[in-house]
């Protein structure tokens, strides 16, 4: 089955039981895993960005409390579902450490290589978003994840666009970047079209995919363009996964559904239906 991740990113309203919510929601709709997002403003961004844009800092109301973290991750093993939390920043990773169950670094990180190499350090499961990044800076974000003790990094392609207009997704990148990089990669959608996630996972082969979700329409991002709710996204896992299914083993042989059936094709002797060998067994 494919990996579905649920990202919450800054919907969770810094209310604990909204966020078990989309814990909830995100298991209902089929999730493999739930991501949050560990960031502090002023270390988000730089002192001359705050001061030049200063509606920086109403996004402190954003932040994920650190003492929602081991909550959440016994939570989420309640609900049988994976924990994982972006960290933004050096010490993020020590707090996140003892309950993700693994690490996922955002796009706009991936230049930020004493983070990366921090999360590898750990040598937790590893993500990597890759939108904006050149087909140079992403081999070198894996060189250096590589080095640091990370084997088998999972990329992301993305393009980090809020939201995507569909015929930028470039999603014949995802087999551009595992043949530049030898590693899986995925798709992080920011188009919101189920029809982009079909594409990537049945023509590109994405095992795993990350999505924007809200609740309710009432998150901090929803307005944006870039959330799918519940029940969009629950469809599409299903249909999904339904059509895995339907792939089958490929051996050519009568399916269960089929063996009542079987008597009833025409004889090879006089062309008519059902068997006569069945035919003879008629009482």
């Amino acid at each position: 089955m494919i990996k579905f991740i649920s990202e919450v990113s800054s919907n969770h309203h810094r209310s604990i039981e909204r966020a078990k919510e989309f814990i909830d929601l995100s298991s209902e709709a089929g999730c493999w895993a739930v991501k949050f997002q560990l960031f502090k403003i002023e270390s988000l961004f730089s002192k001359e960005a705050l001061e030049v844009k200063p509606e920086l800092l109403k996004r402190k109301d954003w932040e994920l409390p650190t003492e929602f973290l081991p909550i959440l991750s016994e939570y989420c093993k309640l609900k049988n579902i994976k924990f994982s939390c972006t960290p933004f920043y050096l010490d993020a990773v020590d707090e996140l450490r003892p309950y993700v169950d693994f690490f996922k670094i955002a796009s706009y990180e991936l230049l930020f290589y004493d983070l990366l190499i921090k999360c590898a350090e750990t040598s937790k499961p590893f993500i990597l978003s890759t939108g904006m990044a050149t087909s140079n800076e992403i081999k070198h974000a894996v060189s250096v994840l590589k080095r640091n003790g990370c084997r088998n990094p999972i990329l992301l392609h993305c393009t980090s666009a809020y939201p995507t207009p569909f015929m930028e997704a470039n999603l014949s990148a995802i087999d551009t970047i595992g043949k530049l990089t030898g590693c899986e990669v995925g798709w992080s959608d920011h188009t919101v079209s189920p029809f982009v996630i079909h594409r990537a996972v049945h023509k590109w082969n994405a095992k795993i995919i990350e999505f924007h979700m809200d609740i309710d329409g009432k998150g901090e991002e929803y307005l944006s363009g870039h959330c799918w709710l519940p029940n969009q996204i629950k469809s599409v896992i299903e249909d999904i996964n339904n059509a895995i299914i339907s792939d089958g083993s490929g051996i050519k042989e009568p399916t269960k559904s089929e063996l009542i059936d079987r008597d009833w094709r025409a004889d090879p002797i006089d062309g008519l239906r059902p068997l006569r060998s069945y035919r003879e067994n008629w009482d």
